[in-house]
């Protein structure tokens, strides 16, 4: 007989047990949660990079076309200074994802033929490059008609490397936005011949 009360009140605790739901959202919340996290971040890091690549991208677009209307050739002043502002033109663009000091680097160079230009297999330049090749930078706008090939390495910080989408490079938390326009430059200076 007290056996059989035993098992039914056995029988109650268990029944009781499966039942009971007190803390299952807790648990179910913990399980989701890093989940839901991992997916929000990866997608907001891919967001930011692409749209620090647009701005990239955008930035080299207006400074190509500076130097293909003869803009920065009319500029005063030596090419360094012309570089400079070119710089901050580009910088003013680019600075929200984390600034341009150690970060930004800007390769103008001209070309007398396509051909010429095929055959430079040079890798762009970035800032994390040695000293010697960052001081051998090109500045060249080149003059009218000329075929100019621009360049901007710009080194991005990842957000989140260690949640989610790494967009990293390899062993590093940085990752190298590269753009580049070639163009011809247009016949920006006009013959001022007097006609009579």
């Amino acid at each position: 007989m007290l056996s059989l009360i035993k098992r039914s009140r056995l029988k109650r605790r268990r029944s009781g047990f499966r039942s009971d739901a007190c803390g299952s959202t807790a648990v179910e919340f913990a399980i989701v949660t890093p989940l839901f996290l991992t997916m929000m971040f990866s997608t907001f890091e891919v967001g930011w990079f692409y749209f620090a690549n647009s701005a990239v991208d955008a930035a080299i677009t207006d400074m190509a076309r500076l130097i293909k209307t003869g803009q920065v050739q009319g500029w005063d002043g030596t090419d360094e200074q012309k570089y400079d502002a070119l710089y901050e033109d580009v910088c003013d663009v680019v600075a929200s994802f984390g600034g341009c000091e150690n970060r930004l680097t800007l390769e103008v160079d001209t070309f007398d033929t396509f051909t010429e230009l095929a055959a430079d297999n040079t890798p762009a330049t970035c800032a994390d490059a040695p000293p010697e090749d960052l001081e051998a930078l090109p500045f060249d706008p080149g003059a009218e008609l000329q075929i100019v090939r621009v360049r901007v390495c710009y080194i991005y910080t990842t957000l989140n490397p260690a949640v989610g989408v790494n967009l990293a490079e390899e062993g590093t938390s940085k990752r190298r936005l590269i753009s580049t326009m070639i163009f011809r430059n247009e016949p920006y200076e006009l013959n001022s011949g007097d006609e009579s």
